[in-house]
């Protein structure tokens, strides 16, 4: 059994808002980092119990080296630093049996723990016409490999988000969000070993869940917050710029075209000046 997780931190145990997860200003950030590892370690041993014999840890926050290697469990292995040509999911490709998202969030503008969808830049993303936040973009992703994402860990309004999606993956909720920025969090002892039971849950249901499909070409449009931020978007070789609905469209081939052109128009948007 070959296991790929990829770990955000805004759906972690206990972080509730961005005094947890900001690198730079985040009075809470070091605890957040200890959070977020014993998250995964919590996946990580129950997996193995279960017989996992491969497991590649992606850290997929920010600049993607916040988990403390040092911390996590010995028989992983951590993909750690950016930037990477398929961020959250670098690494992931048809030789694995299952995808686990840890620590995930819900989309862009609608109610969950630190809701948003991969930037501030981004109101809205589509596949095929398709609303996604980061949990359907990097499903569709793992879909078009043939790999399955059998559980999401995070809040309650994420574990609806996925079930929309992926009507029977696993949800480990750890907390209960109140709004953005709080929620009724189980505790660390709780949170543990709802994490386990729940990956047990999971791998004893890889083989009844399917991964998410899509048909190829594959459209992807991005609504952006502000003009000049899809403007700079629009610089992308191959995309249609939208003026009306500050929407930028562009058509790629696969997967690994979908997610690099994505970052490349995020990217550019966020150079975008305002006074």
């Amino acid at each position: 059994m070959k296991l790929f997780l990829s770990v955000d931190m805004e759906g972690i145990s206990g972080i509730v808002d961005t005094s947890y997860i900001n690198p730079n200003a985040g009075v809470n950030y070091q605890r957040g980092r200890q959070f977020m590892t014993d998250d995964a370690n919590a996946v990580i041993e129950a997996a193995l119990e279960w017989g996992a014999t491969e497991i590649v840890v992606a850290d997929s926050h920010n600049t993607m080296n916040n988990i403390l290697w040092e911390s996590l469990h010995p028989q992983a292995r951590l993909l750690a630093g950016s930037p990477r040509n398929f961020s959250m999911m670098q690494g992931l490709d048809d030789s694995y049996d299952a995808a686990f998202f840890i620590g995930y969030h819900t989309r862009q503008g609608v109610p969950g723990v630190l809701s948003h969808t991969m930037s501030g830049c981004v109101r809205n993303m589509y596949i095929n016409g398709m609303v996604v936040g980061e949990f359907g973009f990097n499903a569709v992703y793992a879909g078009l490999y043939g790999v399955p994402v059998c559980l999401v860990s995070g809040d309650n309004l994420i574990a609806e988000e996925a079930k929309a999606l992926i009507p029977d993956i696993c949800t480990a909720v750890v907390k209960q969000a109140v709004s953005r920025t709080a929620a009724l969090c189980l505790s660390r002892e709780e949170a543990t070993a709802e994490l386990k039971r729940q990956t047990r849950l999971a791998l004893s249901k890889v083989e009844q869940i399917a991964p998410l499909t899509v048909t190829t070409p594959l459209e992807l449009a991005i609504e952006f917050t502000l003009a000049g931020q899809a403007e700079m978007a629009a610089i992308v070789p191959g995309t249609r710029y939208e003026m009306e609905s500050c929407t930028v469209y562009y058509t790629a081939a696969d997967q690994h075209d979908l997610y690099k052109t994505m970052r490349a128009m995020i990217n550019l948007a966020g150079t975008a000046e305002f006074f």
